[in-house]
């Protein structure tokens, strides 16, 4: 029910977009974020947003210089991250909390991300 897009290889430093929409039966959606998992690493957190009032939340790595934004309308997540560095080379999955708090129910398959040196 999430399917994210917009992965890819970039050079360090450089900016990537990556976005997630929501499709399939409607669910009800209270916040919506971003999980990454590095080769030979365990998945950590990278940005939330709460789907009512938009506040955010960062993962300290990447704090002033991923940015996550939503389009209610359209149940979409986006992930503008700049100044990438190999270390955030990684998959990067979109998730979704629904009626249960703070439980990450909704997940995609992931979009690869590759950042060069």
């Amino acid at each position: 029910q999430l399917v994210e897009s917009g992965g890819g290889l970039v050079q360090a430093g450089g900016p990537l977009r990556l976005s997630c929409a929501a499709s399939g039966p409607p669910f009800s959606i209270n916040a919506m974020g971003w999980f990454r998992q590095a080769p030979g690493k365990e998945s950590e957190f990278v940005a939330r947003i709460n789907w009512f009032g938009g506040s955010t939340y960062y993962a300290e790595s990447v704090k002033g210089r991923f940015t996550i934004s939503r389009d209610n309308a359209k149940n979409t997540v986006v992930l503008q991250m700049n100044s990438l560095n190999p270390e955030d080379t990684a998959v990067y999955y979109c998730a979704a909390i629904g009626n249960r708090p703070q439980r990450w129910d909704y997940w995609g398959k992931g979009t690869l991300v590759t950042v060069s040196s």
